[in-house]
């Protein structure tokens, strides 16, 4: 039995414009300079708070960026009912889980640094919510790239992580993965550079989604 978790936002879905919209409110919000949308992609993966800290530029998530935090959560389901925006599956990943699905020897989980709730409202949306058997979220552990949220998932499946397989376009997908002692399969539809999965501990980036089932056994 194989436990493949995928990351959301970048591999799933592709949410750069609603995150990034919602970002550029947050700081004009707060004062600050609005960030650039490459500042956003490499931050997308990490839990909100580190992330906006990031952006910032402080090493650590204080106060203040809690508080945006607190403000981006709030605004956030207004932005994305304003844009329209229903953070669309990448194309070829409906196809991969229904794949996925009909095989006795794979059970699919997700590791996001999404919410509970932005997990939950993207698996609904796209009718994968009795796909997943297990997920865990920035509401549920560290930040990655932390192996909690593997090594979570690990033991509510009954699995070891050597038969798991992480999936994810960032590089804290890739070291995640590899401190739990998980396989690591990047993507390169995503928000990082083929180069920066590799150099990050990747066994493998794919360019297609269906190319993961070649690394699934």
């Amino acid at each position: 039995m194989k436990l493949v978790l995928f990351d959301c936002d970048g591999t799933l879905v592709d949410s750069v414009a609603l995150i990034h919209e919602v970002m550029v409110r947050t700081f004009r919000h707060f004062g600050k300079a609005e960030p650039t949308v490459a500042q956003t992609k490499a931050i997308i993966g990490l839990t909100l708070d580190i992330a906006i800290a990031r952006i910032d530029g402080k090493p650590h998530a204080d106060a203040e960026a809690v508080a945006m935090m607190a403000y981006y959560k709030e605004i956030f389901v207004g932005v994305r009912s304003e844009l329209g925006f229903q953070e669309p599956l990448f194309p070829g990943i409906r196809e991969l889980i229904g794949k996925l699905v009909e095989r006795d020897d794979v059970l699919i989980g997700a590791v996001t640094g999404k919410s509970r709730r932005g997990l939950d409202g993207v698996l609904e949306t796209h009718g994968f919510t009795s796909h997943f058997f297990v997920s865990r979220t920035a509401d549920d552990c560290p930040s990655k790239p932390h192996p909690a949220m593997v090594t979570e998932c690990c033991e509510q499946a009954g699995l070891v992580p050597a038969d798991t397989v992480v999936v994810g376009d960032a590089v804290y997908d890739m070291q995640m993965a590899k401190a739990a002692g998980a396989a690591a399969i990047g993507v390169s539809w995503g928000y990082a550079d083929a180069e920066e999965l590799w150099a990050a501990g990747a066994d493998a980036v794919v360019d297609r989604p269906e190319d993961i089932l070649a690394f699934i056994h």
